[in-house]
This record gives C-alpha cells, structure tokens and sequence, in this order.
C-alpha cells in the first residue's frame, strides 16, 4: 500500500510553487476551519469531553454528514448534506490526508480548468460521489463526511491531465523506498487498491471506498469529454488520502 506521496523535487517543485491556485488553498483553509471549530478536533472546550463529546460528535456528523437512510426517506430534507460533507472530516489523519492530496493535485488540475470551473467540479463531484456510495448502501444509518469523493475526483481529473507527471512515493513493502513513477502508473494503482478495498469493506464506520472510486472515475471522465486530446500534458509536476464513515 502506499503510505506517503510527495512531489517530485527539482523542476517539477519549482513549477508546482510558481502555479497560482486560490481555490485550491481557500478550500483546503474552509476544511481547516471547519474541522477546528467541530467536535471532532478537540479545540473547543465547549463541545465537553468523554461521553459527552462522543455525543456531540455523532450529532455533529449526523446533522452536516450524509446518513443514506435518511437521504433517501426524506430527500427534501437532506438534499444539502452530500455537499456539505464535503467539509467535515472525522478525525485529524483525516483531515490532513485529504488536504495533502488536495495541495499537490489540485493546484496543477485547477490551473488547467480555471478557477470557477474547478470549484464547480470539485463540489459537483464530491456531491454526486457521496450520492452514489449513499444509493449503494441506501439502508445505512452511518453518517458518511470528508472530502475524499472530492479529492479523488481531482486525482482523476489530474491522471488523464497530466499522465507523465513523476510521482514519488514510499512503499512499504520495499522498506519505504522513495521510487519515482508516472501518474499513469502510480494513480490507476491506487484506484486499484480502493476496488480491492471497496469489494471487503462491510456496512458500518471505517473508510467509504466506493466513494473515491466513484469521484475518481467522474473526475477522469469528466477531463476526458472536457478537454479531450490536445489538453494532456507530456510532463509535469506531481504526490498524496482519508471519519464515522470517511470518504
């Protein structure tokens, strides 16, 4: 499994610094904020502590997370909450997980697709990623947030992009070697370990592996009929994820 991502250093971090991206780093610093100022962080002594800050947690999860059961028993109600869980994360690994994809994906992804373009594909395809993992378990009581449908969206968008970006990751099981690899060879991998994952993983708290899969293949899908041939980028810079249920 690969544990750590990174760019690559050299030409490619001083391209990846020079890349203008305010949507990016407003939405990494909104996630930020949220997650501070939730139960979840343990930063607000007003939320209590042992049993009582459990409670608010799950209540907390529940009211801006998306609980499939109750999304779909009243839709008019709930309509919102796959859109916000976008911006509420579990624990911290959670948090910063997500938030390390976004800054080294999404900064590259949304200064090819622009700066209203990009906040309208990552909201629309988080959203339309927790719909489709609540339509698969639409019986679930689990309350389902992060932003991890969103991010994979954007790797997604970033592999058909910019397929020969180097990525440099550490393997664990060649005792965390750093190794350099396309993004056509390491990305397809990681979606690859979220199908065998997804395919085990069983109703109930833990990591919402349909989810990714589902953002993932909207954001490839959605660069592929956007941009088409002639926006695929030979070589470019490159990277990083993962509440009750953490997408």
């Amino acid at each position: 499994m690969i544990s750590t991502w990174s760019t690559a250093a050299g030409r490619t971090l001083r391209t990846v610094r020079g890349i203008s991206a305010p949507l990016t780093y407003g939405l990494i610093a909104l996630c930020c904020l949220v997650f501070a100022l939730g139960p979840a962080s343990g930063l607000v002594p007003g939320y209590g502590s042992g049993d009582a800050l459990l409670a608010a947690q799950r209540a907390y999860f529940r009211h801006w997370g998306v609980v499939p059961a109750e999304l779909f028993a009243r839709p008019a109600g709930a309509a919102l909450t796959p859109a916000t869980a976008l911006f509420v994360h579990g624990s911290w690994v959670h948090l910063l997980g997500n938030m390390l994809f976004l800054f080294v994906f999404g900064a590259m992804t949304e200064e090819r697709m622009g700066r209203v373009e990009f906040t309208l594909f990552y909201v629309g395809c988080g959203y339309l990623a927790l719909l489709g993992y609540a339509a698969a378990n639409a019986a679930s009581e689990q309350s389902l947030v992060g932003a991890s449908g969103a991010v994979s969206a954007v790797l997604g968008a970033f592999l058909y992009l910019f397929p020969r970006a180097r990525v440099t990751s550490l393997l664990p099981f060649l005792f965390f070697l750093p190794l350099r690899f396309p993004a056509w060879v390491v990305l397809p991998f990681w979606a690859a370990l979220q199908w065998l994952a997804a395919g085990r993983a069983s109703d109930g708290p833990g990591v919402a592996y349909l989810a990714h899969l589902v953002g993932f293949g909207l954001g490839f899908g959605y660069a592929w009929v956007r941009y088409g041939r002639t926006a695929r980028v030979k070589s470019a810079p490159a990277p990083v994820t993962e509440g009750e249920k953490q997408p």
